[in-house]
């Protein structure tokens, strides 16, 4: 079963490839949806998917890339809106 979940990161998530490496993850997780920065300098997503897949990025999502310092992630069950890809938006 497909389940939907919005995400806000927190921490020093801009300028170190967060959401382009969130963009890998899903496509190899097979998460659709989409990652943008917030004006606050945290980051969002909607992601969708089973909940295997779900849970094992919102993991990855604790981490993040290399480069990140996750301080706080907020998780949160959405709507499911049937994304037929992942995408960065900017």
């Amino acid at each position: 079963m497909k389940i939907n979940k919005s995400v806000r990161v927190f921490g020093k998530v801009q300028g170190v490839y967060f959401r382009q490496s969130t963009l890998a993850k899903a496509l190899e997780f097979n998460v659709t949806g989409w990652v943008k920065n917030e004006p606050d300098g945290s980051v969002s997503a909607e992601l969708e998917g089973d909940e295997a897949h779900i849970s094992t990025m919102l993991e990855w999502m604790k981490k993040g890339p290399e480069r990140a310092s996750v301080d706080k992630i907020q998780i949160s069950e959405g709507k499911v809106r049937e994304y037929s890809d992942f995408r960065i938006i900017r």
